[in-house]
């Protein structure tokens, strides 16, 4: 599908209508996929006071998808909408790092924009360290964004919007560098949407008409080249309207929070007989360093990983953090991989 095809353009309108004139705030939506800032992690929240009253106000989105070590970096938020996690960002890459917001609804824009001083006012910024592009997100080189320029692409309960996935995802293995991550949270179903209520625009505006099957997810991302994603976090989403409920209540809902980065990954996870020990450098996590639900590095513990899970820590900006030992020298066959049961612990002492 084309992006300028009356579909996809229909799609376009109807998600710029409900995001600009029928939701005025997070209490007008219908369903329970916002995020509430109390899910928030004590030190986000703690930032979340110095951002605009009117910004956090007009937020929809469904997690918390900031990851952590992000000084100096530049990140790319999909689908910024009023700009709240930009300027959550912005504090976490520092003044001598970048963010970049893409939205499509100059509604939301505007509200992001008229604030854009006052937080580089509000941080100690001698000029902000944010900036903002009207645009689709499956055509993020129309917005001016290079190949292999971005540390971190992130995106808050909007991918599920799009009309072209597939394009949008091709878009962020684009622009990443080498090693660089997607880190997202969105809305998932347990099956197909089926195509009768795929264009329906206040279940498409709620997210959940165009929620991905997450078996579908894995498959678009393996054919770009992307062989294993990783989920870090997730938990149903409550349908709170009868009408809701009445059309598509078949379809069990979970927002999830998923990382992958831009490496050549295997499809599975093999044994080289790889260890990693977390250093307990990366800032607010002295403790323990959590990769992804079944990977929890706790500090000077040395931890069996799979070569994917090594080539994730030693490749990206992650490795600095860790002593790791090990090359791919021997394969010992494939790495015993499930996820734990309680995924703050790894049972088994290894977990891929």
């Amino acid at each position: 599908m084309n992006l300028h095809t009356s579909h996809g353009d229909n799609i376009h309108n109807d998600i710029r209508h409900y995001y600009g004139d029928v939701l005025q705030s997070s209490r007008d939506l219908k369903t329970g996929a916002c995020c509430p800032a109390e899910a928030m992690a004590p030190a986000l929240r703690a930032l979340l006071d110095d951002v605009h009253p009117e910004v956090k106000d007009r937020f929809y989105g469904c997690g918390s998808p900031l990851p952590p070590a992000l000084e100096g970096r530049t990140v790319l938020d999909l689908g910024c909408g009023t700009g709240r996690d930009v300027y959550l960002l912005s504090r976490l890459v520092g003044e001598s790092g970048r963010v970049i917001g893409v939205d499509m609804t100059p509604e939301q824009l505007e509200v992001a924009l008229r604030h854009q001083d006052w937080h580089a006012q509000r941080y100690g910024y001698a000029r902000s360290n944010v900036s903002f592009h009207e645009g689709y997100i499956e055509r993020l080189d129309a917005c001016g964004i290079a190949d292999a320029s971005i540390d971190v692409v992130v995106s808050n309960c909007v991918l599920n919007l799009s009309p072209e996935k597939e394009k949008v995802f091709a878009e962020i293995l684009r622009v990443l560098k080498p090693g660089g991550e997607l880190y997202f949270s969105d809305v998932f179903a347990d099956r197909r949407i089926p195509d009768a209520l795929r264009t329906d625009p206040v279940l498409l505006g709620e997210c959940l008409s165009g929620a991905l099957y997450v078996e579908d997810f894995r498959r678009i991302m393996g054919r770009l080249g992307c062989a294993d994603v990783r989920c870090v976090s997730q938990s149903p989403i409550p349908l709170l309207d009868a009408q809701i409920e009445a059309r598509i209540g078949m379809v069990h809902f979970r927002s999830m929070t998923m990382r992958a980065f831009r490496l050549p990954l295997e499809d599975r996870c093999e044994d080289f007989g790889q260890v990693a020990t977390y250093r307990g450098t990366v800032a607010g996590q002295p403790h323990a360093f959590v990769l992804d639900d079944h990977h929890r590095f706790e500090t000077g513990k040395p931890l069996r990983v799979c070569g994917n899970t090594f080539d994730m820590l030693a490749a990206s900006r992650f490795a600095g953090h860790f002593d790791l030992l090990g090359d791919k020298g021997t394969h010992f066959g494939l790495f015993d991989c499930a996820p734990a049961v309680d995924p703050s612990s790894c049972a088994t002492g290894s977990c891929c």
